[in-house]
């Protein structure tokens, strides 16, 4: 691990973005949370830098926009702008290309994987712990 602040426990690990770098560029998820089963980045992009063309050969990719606007650029020739709360899945043999457009730094997550939905293989806790309120 490096000097980033990750607080875990007991089969977890907690950090704020800001905890885990700072200044553009890539933000390690995976590496620093300890996650194995997917990638998992995070991009801070100034206005007018991206990312370059690329595809992958087996990972499929899903991307979610935090915060500013995203151009994608397509290896059919679109090109769509994603703002807050996109989220934007590409096959691993597409091309992709993306920009940060807007007034404010682009904050995106990046997520990678292959191999398969596991499906929904959620059970209950502790049947006496207290439940959430909805208050």
């Amino acid at each position: 691990m490096s000097d980033a602040q990750v607080t875990t426990g007991d089969g977890w690990a907690l950090a704020t973005l800001d905890e885990l770098g700072e200044g553009p560029g890539f933000r390690k998820i995976r590496k620093e949370l300890g996650v194995t089963a997917f990638g998992a980045n995070a991009l801070v992009i100034p206005n007018g830098y991206g990312g370059n063309d690329h595809y992958h050969e087996e990972q499929e990719e899903l991307y979610f926009v935090h915060k500013g606007r995203a151009e994608f650029t397509f290896g059919d020739g679109t090109t769509h702008e994603a703002g807050p709360g996109s989220v934007i899945r590409v096959d691993p043999a597409t091309r992709r290309r993306y920009k940060s457009v807007g007034d404010e730094d682009l904050v995106m997550i990046a997520i990678g994987g292959k191999d398969g939905y596991v499906g929904r293989d959620g059970r209950p806790g502790d049947p006496e712990a207290p439940r959430v309120s909805n208050d």
